[in-house]
């Protein structure tokens, strides 16, 4: 653990450093930054740290169970196939 803090004083209060708590527990990229937000959103960013937070646990999550969330050309395919399967019951009446 870090005998003294020279980082930002959002963190000076802390028991244990986020660092010192990402390293000690070999937490990787995402991890890291959701105990880094979730750590300092009362002392720095509000809500807005919070958000960021939860942007990396779905990122986590869709890395971890290889989900993704649906896109826009998703949205655009399931309209196109929409349409044909609407047209196909159509000229099937």
């Amino acid at each position: 653990m870090s005998a003294n803090n020279t980082g930002p004083g959002h963190y000076k209060d802390k028991a244990i450093q986020p660092w010192d708590f990402i390293v000690s527990n070999n937490l990787g990229y995402l991890e890291g930054n959701v105990v880094k937000y979730i750590t300092r959103w009362r002392q720095k960013g509000g809500v807005e740290d919070l958000r960021k937070a939860k942007h990396y646990i779905e990122k986590l999550i869709e890395v971890e169970t290889g989900d993704r969330p649906p896109t826009m050309a998703d949205d655009t395919t399931l309209r196109a196939q929409r349409a044909t399967w609407d047209a196909r019951t159509k000229a099937d009446k």
